[in-house]
């Protein structure tokens, strides 16, 4: 591949590269740096590389940004991980669920932000926490339990004022 096709290729990957990194990371900068260490490597075996490169380029940058989780999986900051805007009317309620959530242990919230906020699949919850994807299935299902049990606690709580 000439450095021309390259260039490119590269310009119309990027923003589907950062974008899939920022699912998986959250954070702007983590997720751009993720995509310039993919750019290096796609770059250092230009002149092997046929087109098209999109495959590569997307497996890289799953496998990097799982390598960067892993690297900081004991300190995943939960509270980094993005939030959907709720609908009218239902933002006491989310702040209520997210107190929630905010009490559990590290593990659950970060299972439960993961599958339900960023959306990712079981095998990739697996992967990324180097768990069996049955431990993730019940591991999130206590968590939800959890959640639920606490949310309802409260809420009879606040009725009965």
């Amino acid at each position: 591949m000439t450095k021309e096709e390259f260039q490119q290729a590269v310009s119309t990957l990027r923003p589907q590269l950062t974008g899939q990194a920022r699912r998986y990371l959250a954070e702007d900068g983590e997720a751009e740096d993720a995509v310039q260490d993919v750019l290096l490597r796609l770059w250092q075996m230009h002149e092997r590389l046929r087109p098209p490169i999109e495959g590569l380029a997307t497996v890289l940058t799953r496998n990097i940004c799982i390598d960067l989780l892993r690297r900081r999986r004991n300190s995943v900051s939960c509270q980094t991980l993005a939030i959907e805007a709720p609908e009218v009317g239902q933002s006491e309620r989310l702040e209520r669920l997210m107190a929630v959530v905010d009490r559990l242990p590290d593990v659950q919230q970060t299972l439960l932000r993961l599958r339900h906020m960023q959306g990712m699949e079981m095998k990739e919850l697996a992967t990324l926490l180097q768990m069996s994807e049955a431990a993730v299935r019940k591991a999130l299902s206590r968590a939800r339990m959890a959640v639920r049990d606490e949310y309802m606690r409260r809420q009879k709580y606040e009725e009965e004022k």
